[in-house]
């Protein structure tokens, strides 16, 4: 099925939200510390969902591990990264997410990658060393660690999620988000100390950003994202997802005043080249032989049905 015009345009403010939301969050960090801001994000989520989805009572007990992975450490991993580099480059380095969730794939699920796969995560691989080797992020490679990890942290999340049957996208994300907020809440305690102060003193601008990040880049976006992954197949809108790395440079850079640097930029330029390897498939082609395949005689007895396969969840996208 063709995209509409109203599928491109909900593509394209998909990526537009998620990549502005990390350009704000990187603002706000200057106020929350960084698993806080995420504890408030996803409360803002929970009390904008969870009133409109029933309870998965048979699966809470998976959900609440894959918030405590794809969510509570991951984004604590991530956003702590982010607090060491600019905007733009963290992002760059996030694409890494799907090739590390394409090799968990291979190895934990039992996946065969193709040539075309192989080469992207290649190429992303080496686009990241690339921007490691930076002269600049001499002092942050401890943030850049981070951020690689909460990459893999995602991934192998991602691998939790598949394993879910019969559980839309958005139940999924309203209740990942209800466990994760107390787990962010408690984790925030420990490593970052009491809440009350920063809470106190955040002003309007520091609000809309929380607000912003739970119900715009993740409510909103998320409905949004698997409205159209459930009209079209993933692979055919997942190519959007590369503009959000573009539309967090261009943030990054007007509304943060950061700068990229030419070696980041070409390391960035050949990570989303991998990254698009690995997420544009080839159209299947039909053999000569299959279309000169008669058809069935109506005599002949049709073979036994394959009992129908459950249904997975989508793809729990990244932001």
């Amino acid at each position: 099925m063709a995209l509409r015009a109203q599928d491109i345009g909900m593509g394209i403010a998909v990526a537009l939200i998620w990549g502005m939301g990390v350009v704000f969050a990187k603002a706000a960090i200057e106020h929350f510390p960084p698993i806080l801001l995420m504890a408030l994000r996803f409360a803002v989520t929970t009390a904008a969902l969870v009133w409109f989805v029933r309870p998965p009572w048979a699966q809470m007990v998976r959900i609440f591990w894959i918030a405590l992975v794809s969510a509570a450490i991951q984004y604590s991993l991530t956003f702590n990264g982010l607090r060491g580099l600019d905007a733009s480059t963290a992002v760059l380095v996030l694409q890494l997410e799907v090739p590390f969730i394409v090799l968990l794939g291979a190895v934990l699920l039992k996946e065969r990658p193709g040539l075309r796969k192989w080469l992207g995560i290649g190429f992303a691989f080496l686009g990241v060393g690339f921007i490691a080797g930076e002269p600049n992020l001499g002092g942050a490679s401890g943030s850049l660690a981070l951020v690689i990890s909460g990459a893999f942290v995602w991934a192998i999340g991602q691998v939790m999620v598949r394993r879910l049957v019969s559980l839309d996208g958005v139940t999924l994300i309203a209740w990942v988000a209800v466990f994760a907020t107390p787990q962010l809440f408690a984790m925030s305690y420990v490593i970052e100390g009491a809440p009350g102060p920063y809470i106190a003193s955040a002003n309007w601008i520091v609000w809309s950003t929380v607000v912003y990040l739970g119900l715009i880049m993740t409510a909103l976006g998320y409905t949004m994202w698997y409205t159209l992954i459930r009209r079209h197949p993933v692979g055919q809108v997942a190519p959007f997802l590369l503009l959000l790395p573009v539309f967090s440079v261009i943030g990054g850079i007007t509304l943060l005043g950061e700068s990229l640097t030419l070696r980041i930029a070409l390391g960035g330029a050949v990570v989303i080249a991998g990254v698009a390897f690995i997420l544009f498939e080839r159209a299947p082609t039909t053999t000569p032989a299959a279309e000169a395949k008669p058809a069935a005689d109506d005599t002949e007895t049709p073979p036994p049905r394959k009992p129908a396969a459950r249904p997975r969840p989508p793809l729990f996208a990244r932001w």
